[in-house]
């Protein structure tokens, strides 16, 4: 199959770095977000959030001329859809981003064109994505009800990521590709084919759903053992960082890290998808989620436990004048992405419940996004919080962080991720 425009719909973590990654073969790529100050930004040349190498890549693209973002779709051989699916009320996938993506380029469709879900998604969303686009296009045919003889081709090819290695990873990692026909596999295959030096595994599209679902929801049973383990060792006296690390030198045990819970848009909300599809027969998945999401709240009475200490440590001392600092607030070290994340959730709930002050540390953004300015928190510098703060709460292991140790200097400090040891 021949392109030679590609066009990716939604500039965000996965979208942006696609796109950057397709333009890096000299294909002439257009980006579509709905925010215009994304698009002003990557017509610039630049960039609107933290990745490493990823604005070299886009200032290259955009200066020689293969790269160029916009608000409104235009024609184009292939398109990529990368836009959010969250969930709502009770853990039910949000599947409106995906629909508006796909009524969005419906009208400039033509016969031969490629469209390539990559959002992840429940099992049978490529299907009705394809449904979406045939209620738009009578005149086209599609793979859902036409088969291999259909004007469009579609197919499901899972983004299988990590922030803070998201350029190499796109195009060294192995990359599962499932079209609803076979011709539609085929299609998408010879697409990522142009960027990918992984291998390119051929699927189905419900099979490809499923795995980057299964990928997901098998971490997140595996950090809810870390987690409930770290709580055990915590009611014993027992060192969980140094337990997990004698118990790894077994030849076939690999423990992963315990932490303050478990967020991002993946690991926090993919492992859903299935229960939503499947209740009564995912307990496993659904004690895992309950262990990961109630890890903040087990943090939190850890932190109101240390002020007591104190309390009981200073007579006359005042909780109002205790300083509890939140080092790390996104959801995982070295990056910018707050999104799901455990840390901020401590620290926005600490500061509406803690009399005193609540600083939120964190070193890889300018400031709090605005949907928590009426919040207590206060944004402060790492070395102000040094100096001031009462309880060191780790939550991020940001590299910057690994540089002083609070433990060492006899101060009250709360460590959920094992870095801060005395």
């Amino acid at each position: 199959m021949e392109i030679n425009k590609a066009s990716v719909i939604g500039l965000g973590y996965i979208g942006l770095p696609t796109a950057a990654a397709l333009a890096t073969q000299k294909i002439s790529v257009l980006g579509i977000d709905v925010n215009k100050s994304t698009v002003d930004t990557i017509n610039q040349g630049k960039i609107h959030i933290v990745e490493p190498e990823l604005d070299v890549a886009v200032q290259a693209a955009v200066t020689r001329g293969y790269l160029h973002a916009s608000l409104t779709p235009e024609p184009a051989d292939a398109f990529l859809i990368a836009v959010p699916t969250p969930f709502i009320d009770d853990h039910e996938p949000d599947l409106s981003y995906i629909e508006n993506a796909a009524r969005s380029i419906a009208p400039v469709l033509k016969k031969g064109d490629l469209v390539i879900l990559e959002s992840t998604s429940p099992v049978g969303t490529t299907e009705k994505l394809s449904t979406w686009l045939e209620s738009e296009r009578s005149d086209l045919t599609f793979p859902h009800s036409r088969g291999e003889s259909s004007d469009i081709r579609v197919a499901h090819c899972p983004e299988r990521v990590l922030p803070g290695q998201i350029m190499y990873e796109l195009v060294h990692n192995d990359r599962v590709i499932g079209g609803i026909t076979p011709r539609c596999t085929e299609a998408a295959r010879s697409l990522y084919e142009k960027f990918v030096r992984g291998e390119c595994v051929e699927t189905d599209a419900r099979t490809a759903e499923m795995c980057k679902l299964t990928e997901n929801a098998a971490r997140d049973v595996s950090i809810a053992f870390a987690n409930e383990l770290s709580v055990i060792c915590d009611r014993t006296g027992i060192d969980v960082w140094e337990l997990i690390q004698l118990a790894n030198r077994h030849p076939r045990i690999n423990i992963l890290q315990p932490g303050p819970g478990v967020g991002g848009h993946c690991i926090a909300v993919d492992p859903w998808f299935i229960i939503s599809q499947s209740r009564d027969a995912t307990p496993l998945m659904q004690a895992a989620r309950n262990i990961n999401d109630n890890k903040p709240e087990w943090v939190i009475q850890k932190v109101n436990d240390s002020v007591q200490q104190i309390l009981k440590g200073v007579p006359g001392k005042k909780v109002s004048e205790i300083t509890i600092a939140c080092f790390g607030l996104t959801f995982k070290a070295d990056i910018d992405d707050l999104r799901e994340s455990p840390a901020m959730r401590i620290a926005e709930s600490l500061a509406a419940s803690h009399p005193g002050e609540v600083l939120g540390i964190e070193p890889n953004i300018s400031e709090l996004p605005d949907s928590i300015t009426t919040s207590a928190l206060k944004f402060e510098s790492t070395e102000q919080a040094l100096l001031t703060a009462d309880v060191y709460l780790l939550l991020v292991d940001h590299r910057q962080f690994r540089r002083f140790n609070p433990s060492r200097a006899g101060k009250v400090v709360v460590d959920t991720r094992g870095i801060w040891a005395i």
